[in-house]
């Protein structure tokens, strides 16, 4: 199998927007992005035109940040702080309904290989599967603790799914992975990585960190989960960039990868279709783009990208890498051939 080579990774373009770009969705075999945004609203951002320019697709929609965002064919979901799903038409960027969704804040959403549904999860820390044909509530995952050991509301940041299908994972503030089967919400696993909570018992009483993103290796047997190290200051997000990889149904943890280099947090992960590189990207003022390798754990490349990366994406072909995040979006160049995906999403 021929593989994009991660050394080859150079940044093509950056466009300055206003705001935080929290979210995006790229329809299959395009250069057209949807972002969601800290201004409230979805815009529409197209890599291939000749000025490409973030542009609302609406003015009105959601009340607060936008920060997930998800695509199924001709129909864009994305949730907010305002507790909400949108159902959007990408023709005409009609509102094709509005569903009260979570109790407390949406922080991400994804949808499933197929595209017959999208997961959210939010601070009620529950995880919804919905509909995108009628918006209707699937099933609901719950196990995550409300609290954190220490008394205080937890958070519930990060979902992924198999490309099988199969497999949900969900991961929350203090470091706690559950893995759930798709078509029954039966919880079959759960992981720990308590490292990537901190909790200040001094000075603030607070404590940061958390698990920021999720993914399953193509053939699903690796979860890779990502987030934050120990961190001194916490006002600040001044520890290294941490992940921890596992065989999961083994409950084996295989790397535990750390990078001072570029600090803050993985907000993002990737694997390559045949398992051997892991992508992530994400920051704390600044951002970065790392590729570690799955035979050992060890640093590829690190790019530092000109902000905080909330949102990365592949082509289809993996030559372009889309990423969005604080007042800019990114678009990445990379050498080399891919055989297509195992399971290709939905078009």
């Amino acid at each position: 199998m021929a593989i994009i080579d991660p050394n080859t990774l150079n940044k093509k373009q950056e466009y300055g927007t206003s705001g935080v770009n929290f979210c995006m969705a790229r329809p299959a075999e395009s250069s057209n992005l949807f972002v969601g945004n800290s201004d409230f609203k979805v815009h529409q951002f197209d890599a291939a035109a000749e000025k490409p320019e973030l542009k609302p697709i609406a003015e009105e929609g959601h009340s607060s940040y936008v920060t997930g965002a998800a695509i199924s064919r001709s129909v864009l979901v994305t949730g907010s702080y305002d507790k909400q799903l949108i159902w959007w038409n990408t023709d005409d960027h009609s509102i094709v309904r509005k569903v009260p969704a979570h109790e407390l804040w949406i922080r991400n959403l994804i949808a499933s290989p197929t595209g017959d549904y999208v997961i959210s999860v939010a601070d009620d820390m529950q995880a919804h599967l919905w509909s995108i044909a009628d918006g209707k509530k699937i099933r609901t995952l719950a196990g995550h603790d409300t609290q954190t050991p220490h008394g205080y509301p937890s958070m519930l940041y990060a979902v992924a799914i198999s490309a099988d299908g199969q497999f949900i994972a969900t991961g929350d503030k203090v470091g706690r992975v559950i893995v759930w089967e798709a078509a029954t919400g039966k919880q079959i696993e759960q992981l720990e990585t308590p490292v990537m909570y901190t909790w200040d018992p001094k000075a603030r009483r607070h404590s940061i960190g958390g698990i920021r993103s999720l993914a399953f290796s193509t053939d699903g047997k690796m979860l890779a989960v990502g987030g934050i190290g120990k961190i001194g200051n916490i006002d600040h997000l001044g520890g290294p960039h941490r992940i921890e990889v596992f065989d999961w149904q083994n409950k084996e943890r295989k790397f535990e990868i750390e990078n001072d280099t570029y600090k803050g947090l993985v907000e993002q992960l990737h694997f390559s279709p045949d398992g051997t590189w892991l992508a992530a990207a994400g920051g704390d003022h600044g951002g970065f783009v790392s590729f570690y390798g799955m035979e050992d754990g060890k640093e590829l490349k690190t790019e530092k990208a000109p902000m905080h990366i909330h949102g990365m994406e592949f082509s289809e072909d993996y030559r372009t890498l889309y990423t969005v995040g604080h007042g800019k979006i990114a678009i990445w160049e990379l050498q080399g051939e891919l055989e297509p995906l195992v399971a290709p999403r939905a078009s």
